[in-house]
């Protein structure tokens, strides 16, 4: 589990914080916020946008996401990744619905690449 690497050992600046786009990843507080606004994950949708944030514009194949946030083998038609992501998806969009941040890669995995959703005018 992603977790407990996450305690941060002593009081001050978080350590590893991370910036990409208009999100910023602070692993020592297990928090995420997208133009300043801190989106409400539980502990496993942040190991998994973690895992994804780290690997920005490369697609993580399904088994090795399990792998890393489950901390084990995926079992065989298991839909756990693809629920969480589906959770992370909709908090994101409720914080900044004008950005897609997680993109599908049918019958592989997913891939952090924040975008702009394209809006077509009529």
């Amino acid at each position: 589990m992603l977790h407990a690497s996450f305690v941060a050992a002593a009081p001050g600046p978080p350590p590893g914080v991370r910036h990409i786009g208009n999100v910023e990843v602070r692993p020592a507080e297990l928090q995420v916020l997208v133009e300043g606004i801190r989106v409400g994950f539980t502990v496993r949708e942040f190991e998994l946008f973690y895992v994804l944030s780290d690997r920005p514009d490369r697609v993580v194949p399904r088994p090795e996401l399990y792998e890393l946030v489950w901390g084990a083998k995926m079992p065989y038609r298991d839909r756990s990744v693809d629920v969480f992501v589906r959770k992370v998806r909709r908090k994101l969009a409720a914080v900044s619905p004008e950005w897609e941040y997680i993109h599908t890669h049918f019958g592989i995995g997913y891939r952090f690449a924040p975008q702009r959703r394209v809006t077509l005018q009529a």
